[in-house]
C-alpha cells in the first residue's frame, strides 16, 4: 500500500543512505536532520508550483539566497565547532608556501557558494515553471501533463542537488 507517509519514509532513507556513504554514519546521523528539513522545504515549496494558482516560494530569489546563505552559516559553524579556529588552516593550502595564493582563492570561493546555490535554485525552478506556464497558456487541457511530469522531476532532484551539495560542504567543513 502506497501512501504520504510511505512515501516521505522512503524518501528519507534514500536521503540518509546517500548522507552515510558522504559523510559516513557518524556525521551522517548528526546532520541528517537539518539535511531532510532543507530537502523537504525545497522540494514541497516546488511542488507547490505544479499546483495552478500556487507560486512556489523558491520562485523568489530572495527565498532561495536565503537557502544558501543558511547552508553556508551552517557548514562554517560545523567547521568552527569541530575544529575551533584552526578550521581557517584548510584555507591555507596544504603546503605554508602556497597560503599566500591559495588563501583568498579558497576564501573567495567559499563566498560564492551560497549565492552558487541560490542562483542555481533560483534559475532551474524559474525556468521549470516558466516552460510549464507557457504550455498551460497554449493548451490548457491535455499538453501540460508531461510537463507536469517534468516538473514533479525537476522538483525533486533541484531538492536533491541542493542538499547534495550541502552535505559536500559539510563533509568538507569537517
Amino acid at each position: 500500500k502506497f501512501n504520504i507517509i510511505n512515501f516521505f519514509e522512503l524518501i528519507s532513507g534514500m536521503l540518509l543512505s546517500l548522507a552515510t556513504e558522504i559523510m559516513g554514519e557518524k556525521n551522517a546521523r548528526k546532520f541528517f536532520p537539518v539535511l531532510a528539513s532543507i530537502f523537504l522545504f525545497i522540494f514541497i515549496n516546488d511542488f507547490m508550483g505544479l499546483i495552478p494558482g500556487f507560486l512556489p516560494a523558491t520562485d523568489n530569489i530572495n527565498t532561495t539566497f536565503a537557502c544558501g546563505i543558511f547552508v553556508f552559516i551552517y557548514y562554517n559553524y560545523a567547521g568552527f565547532k569541530e575544529h575551533g579556529f584552526s578550521y581557517i588552516k584548510h584555507y591555507m593550502g596544504p603546503m605554508i608556501w602556497l597560503a599566500p595564493l591559495m588563501f583568498p582563492i579558497e576564501l573567495i570561493s567559499n563566498m560564492v557558494r551560497p549565492f552558487s546555490l541560490g542562483l542555481r535554485l533560483f534559475g532551474n525552478i524559474t525556468g521549470d515553471h516558466l516552460v510549464l506556464g507557457i504550455f498551460s497558456d497554449l493548451a490548457p487541457l491535455i499538453v501540460p501533463i508531461p510537463f507536469l511530469g517534468l516538473g514533479l522531476f525537476v522538483s525533486f532532484f533541484q531538492a536533491l542537488i541542493f542538499v547534495l551539495l550541502s552535505m559536500i560542504y559539510l563533509t568538507l567543513a569537517l
